[in-house]
């Protein structure tokens, strides 16, 4: 199968991947940062996560850190697409190959399947001799900012850039299914490093707040280093007994009758 790949057409692809990789990270990374750090206090209205802030040069190194792995994460990405041309993968367009239920459940499976190979892969660079030479990079983000979305080292950056191309190749999803999980993928890196939480307290303290994870979620993990360590759901840090959150932040504390009573009203 890879015999039938075009060589030029390939490192064509790759190379208009990493621009396309870099400039959305360029563009939603730098939005979020100016509505949140590049204003005044007083004009955001979102809950700082953490009072200190970055140290010089961090950001940066960051912006540096994440545009070398726009590079990395091409380069699969582009095999898959190459791969695609020739009907080598599991990806489909015509929507009437599969019954339409299928769709949201292949994504589910997609964001779930990716969701474990994060929280494992993520605390086996936690270990004392993987941590040095493939996680400290991305937690030099103390606190984070978006711009620390894809801050990691180049073997992290690897580690994470082969699993979702490779289950392309496996299970069956439409491409509108593969494109709604890179936006997300990207949002969802975006915010949950952006330093505040920007969702209303409802949100954080509800069903939602309790299985999905935000910034507030993901902020602790850079602060504490030894919990949450997952990427869409709490579920395997729940399970595993790594997840902490509630406990963490006054805010996220029930709110007084009075309080609650508004709510509702």
């Amino acid at each position: 199968m890879l015999a039938e790949i075009n060589t030029l057409e390939l490192v064509i692809t790759f190379f208009a991947l990493t621009v396309i990789i870099a400039v959305r990270y360029l563009f939603i990374s730098g939005l979020f940062y100016w509505l949140l750090w590049g204003r005044r206090a007083d004009k955001v209205r979102a809950t700082k996560l953490m009072h200190s802030e970055p140290a010089p040069g961090v950001v940066k190194k960051e912006i540096s850190w994440s545009l070398l792995s726009s590079f990395i994460y091409a380069a699969p990405a582009a095999v898959v697409i190459e791969l695609w041309k020739t009907g080598g993968t599991a990806v489909y367009l015509d929507i009437d190959a599969y019954p339409l239920w299928y769709l949201p459940v292949s994504v589910l499976l997609y964001l779930f399947a990716h969701d474990s190979y994060f929280y494992w892969t993520h605390r086996l660079m936690h270990l004392k001799r993987l941590f040095p030479v493939m996680h400290r990079v991305h937690h030099m983000s103390r606190p984070p900012t978006p711009w620390a979305a894809f801050s990691f080292h180049p073997y992290e950056s690897i580690l994470g850039a082969v699993f979702m191309p490779a289950l392309a190749l496996l299970l069956p999803i439409h491409i509108s299914g593969i494109l709604f999980i890179l936006t997300l993928m990207t949002f969802a890196a975006v915010l949950n490093h952006s330093g505040y939480e920007i969702l209303p307290k409802w949100w954080l303290r509800g069903w939602p707040g309790k299985t999905l994870i935000t910034a507030a979620h993901h902020d602790l993990h850079h602060k504490h280093f030894n919990c949450n360590y997952a990427l869409y759901f709490r579920f395997w840090d729940k399970l595993m007994k790594t997840d902490i959150m509630e406990s963490e932040y006054d805010f996220l504390a029930d709110p007084a009758p009075a309080e609650r009573a508004s709510q509702l009203s």
